[in-house]
């Protein structure tokens, strides 16, 4: 399956594309660099907001050897195949309801503008999930998600966030390979939604929300997401703390910088919006950052008045 908008194929010899384009991925990154796409169109006047909410979908679905009954030989497969494959099984009944979870998003969007309404959603997919998507033929979801990220009438209600490819945990990935998993989710990601769609990308969702708490892991980790063109993470309350009195943010719907200092006094630092603590699929599925939202107003901000926002992220399977 190859996208209309990038010569990349997202398969190469039945292996997922994650490699071998890196000057073509950063120079698509560059070219994104100044795309207004989520505020100049939908008609919203974000300069009269009073506060904001957003919610973030994750979806993934890990690779597993499962192609076969001799597991050192069996052919790895995506694990919603093989719930699909092995519905008698557990809770793999499941199997049909996870699959339209993965592309509802790509009818409810284009059902809402059409109603005259303006939604708004982040999403989250492993390269893992995408590529098991592909591989067991389930071509309709990619097709879905596609119109959504790349048709002008939709693409600016839906905000793609990078991630590594296999949803590899910072704090326990050498960083050399952590970087080739943020790289290679960049490379799939535009052999499936092409290049324009690949320079609107500027926020990363860490898997697990996790981040690295040792100095050198945790320079590194924000080092490749700026080297890589991201401008914003996403962070959990209780994982930051403010380094004067190390407690945790005091206003944590505002955004944050995240700087991390290595043993050799090197400093990298990046835009952090803070996920706030919660029960993350009830607080997304109910639309609490909404009501919470409802009940803020504007803040001071550098001496700008400016909205807070409210912001969560769940499991989009278990927020069905």
């Amino acid at each position: 399956m190859t996208s209309a908008t990038t010569a990349l194929p997202d398969c190469i010899d039945g292996l997922p594309n994650i490699a071998g384009h890196e000057d073509e991925v950063r120079r698509a990154i560059a070219a994104g660099a100044d795309q207004d796409v989520f505020r100049s169109a939908g008609g919203i006047d974000f300069s009269r907001l009073r506060a904001a909410s957003a919610i973030a979908l994750h979806m993934h679905q890990p690779l597993i050897p499962a192609g076969g009954v001799d597991l050192t030989s069996a052919a790895v497969i995506g694990n919603l195949q093989h719930m699909r494959d092995n519905q008698g099984i557990g809770d793999n009944h499941n199997a049909p309801v996870f699959a339209w979870c993965y592309k509802r998003i790509g009818e409810f969007v284009p059902q809402l503008i059409h109603e005259g309404k303006q939604p708004r959603v982040m999403l989250e997919y492993s390269g893992t999930l995408l590529y098991g998507l592909g591989q067991m033929g389930e071509h309709h979801i990619l097709d879905a998600l596609k119109t959504v990220t790349c048709d002008p009438r939709y693409r600016h209600a839906v905000e793609w966030l990078g991630c590594p490819w296999g949803h590899a945990v910072a704090p326990s990935t050498p960083v050399q390979d952590f970087r080739l998993h943020v790289e290679a989710f960049q490379h799939h990601f535009a052999a499936l939604f092409g290049f324009e769609a690949l320079g609107r990308l500027r926020g990363f969702s860490p898997s697990e929300m996790a981040l690295p708490n040792h100095p050198d892991v945790a320079y590194a980790f924000v080092k490749t997401l700026r080297d890589c063109g991201y401008r914003w993470v996403l962070v959990q309350e209780h994982t930051v703390e403010r380094p004067e009195t190390g407690a945790g943010p005091e206003q944590k719907h505002l955004p944050h910088r995240l700087v991390c200092t290595n043993s050799a006094g090197e400093t990298a630092e990046i835009v952090a919006i803070v996920k706030t603590q919660g029960s993350d699929t009830k607080l997304v599925a109910q639309m609490q950052p909404y009501y919470e939202a409802k009940s803020l107003n504007r803040w001071e901000l550098a001496g700008q008045s400016v909205p807070p926002l409210v912001t969560q992220i769940a499991d989009g399977e278990n927020a069905r």
